[in-house]
């Protein structure tokens, strides 16, 4: 529990602290002061590792000032990964319909992994949508499931930059000798 209090707070300190130099007030009267809101989204729940895992998103603000999609990965046994930021391409800040994407290609250790994948949009006035989550566990058995034909539209909106780890890595890099 205490991690993804940790995780959000951390997510909520990056991505404001830009914002947060202007007073508020002013950045509603340029911005407005509505929420941007994620209407639909989708996310297979198993792939195979060294797949590319696609995360559908259906988001709109009213203000049209959408700015970023921020992403957080936790993995049992691992830290949380640094938040990723995705800038929203111009024209899709009042409403925005595509995936974003996880490469896992190159990737060697997943079978049996499991993670836990939270989504949010933040928008000029420094107002952030309710996160979506989505669990994936990997299996070589897997096929990735795909959402239903004319749901969402197949636009890439930019990737989830984010590197995962395997528990073999994680254990090799803390027992790095720091002596040396």
């Amino acid at each position: 529990m205490n991690k993804k209090f940790l995780a959000g707070f951390v997510l909520l300190f990056l991505a404001g602290g830009c914002a947060a130099m202007e007073p508020i007030e002013v950045r509603e009267g340029m911005y407005g002061k509505a929420i941007p809101v994620i209407s639909q989204s989708f996310a297979s729940k198993e792939m195979r590792p060294g797949d590319t895992w696609k995360v559908y998103l259906q988001a709109s603000d009213p203000d049209g000032d959408m700015k970023n999609i921020y992403a957080t990965i936790e993995q049992p046994g691992m830290a949380t990964y640094p938040v990723s930021i995705t800038k929203i391409k111009e024209g899709n800040g009042k409403e925005l319909d595509g995936y974003i994407y996880l490469n896992t290609v190159g990737i060697q250790g997943l079978n049996s992994v499991n993670l836990t994948l939270s989504v949010q949009i933040g928008d000029k006035a420094g107002h952030f949508s309710q996160p979506v989550v989505f669990p994936l566990s990997f299996n070589f058995r897997s096929k990735q499931q795909t959402p239903s034909p004319g749901t969402f539209q197949e636009k890439d909106l930019g990737p989830i930059m984010i590197k995962l780890r395997t528990a073999s890595e994680g254990d090799h890099q803390n027992s790095t000798d720091w002596g040396k």
